[in-house]
């Protein structure tokens, strides 16, 4: 069988060159093991959508039977078990403090005033990590990001998530319940954020256990 492709999605506003990103391309480098980090913005952040997202990720996929594992950070995360379902090639999942329910996290942040000035102008400024500026993202993110619900990932991939217990932008609760009715799901909490900034080896050796990679 052949060697596993791995693949990191990086989160919301963020970009492959965050400092999870780079942790983790350097530490699988260290095992001389490749590790993709597409740029999920596609120098347009201002259309992303869930679903240009897919297809992007899937379009790096190498050609069959090789598995891969994809390793998704925040919405990464939410974007990666949408594939692990619709993806019969993923044959794992590391999903780091992953963006399930989402819209209902975020949305109700933004408040009713600013949801409707969006839907009216159709577009919102959003700070993106990445680019340490502000940038108008269409309201089509919206609309496409509510057509995917979690209750629809059901395929029993083998999966790792990594969550902090004081995560604030997406609770523990979510990746609680997500795991809860999913027996093939494995969920570790770590003492951490949402970021996971201060437990980066520990995820590594979570990650490396998981996926039996050499040590």
């Amino acid at each position: 069988m052949s060697k596993p492709c791995y693949i990191y999605l990086h989160g919301f506003a963020s970009s492959p060159n965050s400092a999870k990103a780079n942790y983790l391309r350097s530490s699988f480098s260290s095992l001389q093991i490749p590790l993709k980090t597409p740029d999920l913005n596609q120098d347009d952040f201002s259309h992303l959508t869930m679903t240009r997202q897919l297809r992007q990720v899937e379009a790096e996929f190498p050609p069959p039977p090789t598995p891969v594992t994809l390793i998704g950070s925040s919405f990464g995360g939410w974007a990666s078990a949408r594939l692990g379902q619709q993806q019969l090639q993923c044959q794992k999942l590391v999903l780091l403090a992953p963006a399930f329910q989402f819209l209902s996290h975020w949305l109700p942040k933004l408040g009713e005033e600013t949801m409707q000035s969006w839907q009216t102008e159709g577009y919102l400024s959003v700070y993106h990590y990445g680019e340490k500026r502000s940038l108008p993202l269409s309201y089509q993110f919206i609309q496409d990001a509510s057509q995917y619900q979690d209750e629809q990932l059901q395929r029993p991939i083998p999966t790792l998530i990594l969550h902090g217990i004081h995560d604030e932008t997406i609770p523990i609760q979510a990746s609680r319940d997500f795991a809860a009715s999913r027996p093939w799901v494995k969920l570790i909490e770590l003492d951490s954020d949402h970021s996971l900034a201060n437990v980066l080896p520990q995820t590594w050796q979570e990650i490396r256990a998981f996926c039996h990679l050499p040590a």
